[in-house]
């Protein structure tokens, strides 16, 4: 790194971590978590100097408490309300835009969130009026007439929200496919409505994760965002001014980094977390 951005990491107020790629590796299905190497260290030191982190995922394959454990059982020091999936950004969202009813293409952990603030989740096939949003995510077990039924809602005026829109993300055994993206798509050619997006990279989910820590929009600046994807974590923090950390141990590939657009381009490229434990420590 830099010597500037050694600086800006030593005396940041608060970082934002990606999971997979970043600090562990999953398999395919989102079953457990392996640490990799230095990332339990790194929260340590920065628990240890009282600087407060989030881990936000972009996967929802599970809710934001189970992915807290899963992480705690490969040795990490993370709090069930230091995780955060799309679903704790879209619940604040939906909320803020006065939505309280939402269909819901995704499985448990992506309705847990929406639920424990209060909104009406309906079923990806459940009949129901009123609905005033799509929501889609996890739903690997996506059917013909869920999609049906989601277009229909559509149609009848709702808008159409992902946690994420793109198409894979980094495991154990290499990338997998991101189940939102596919339902969106097939979702997007039958209603011409593209989907919102609610997790990374929107600017919803940087302001979220910054507001659980108790910082506002003015914070940017010395929020610290680390992660594998240049179009996620590293266009989230470059679009929002914060210090975008990016990691050769999942999906980034650093031959491929020159390539890159100017707002998909790390401040600083790592292939282990060591740099960040010795700048934190």
């Amino acid at each position: 790194m830099k010597p500037e951005i050694i600086a800006r990491v030593q005396n940041a107020s608060g970082f934002i971590f990606d999971m997979d790629g970043t600090i562990a590796l999953g398999d395919a299905a989102s079953g457990g978590h392996k640490a990799l190497p230095f990332a339990t260290e790194t929260l340590a030191a920065l628990r240890a100097r009282g600087i407060p982190y989030r881990v936000f995922t972009n996967g929802t394959a599970k809710a934001p408490a189970a992915y807290a454990a899963s992480l705690r059982n490969a040795g990490f020091d993370v709090r069930d309300d230091e995780m955060m999936t799309p679903s704790s950004s879209a619940a604040i969202w939906f909320l803020k835009q006065g939505i309280s009813r939402v269909r819901v293409l995704g499985n448990a952990g992506v309705c847990a969130p929406l639920e424990d603030a209060g909104i009406t989740v309906i079923g990806p096939t459940e009949t129901a009026t009123g609905v005033e949003a799509v929501y889609t995510g996890w739903f690997r077990e996506f059917t013909f007439p869920d999609m049906e039924a989601a277009c229909q809602s559509i149609w009848d005026g709702a808008i159409l929200t992902t946690a994420s829109h793109v198409p894979f993300f980094a495991t154990a055994t290499g990338r997998a496919i991101g189940a939102s993206f596919a339902i969106n798509v097939m979702i997007t050619s039958l209603t011409g409505k593209r989907a919102k997006v609610l997790g990374k990279p929107s600017r919803i989910a940087f302001d979220a994760a910054a507001r659980s820590m108790g910082f506002g929009p003015a914070a940017a600046k010395n929020i610290v965002v680390v992660g594998d994807d240049p179009g996620l974590e590293m266009r989230m923090a470059n679009s929002a001014g914060a210090v975008s950390i990016g990691m050769t141990t999942g999906l980034m590939q650093r031959d491929a980094v020159p390539a890159l657009s100017n707002a998909e381009t790390p401040m600083a490229l790592l292939d282990s977390l060591a740099p960040l434990l010795d700048a934190v420590t």
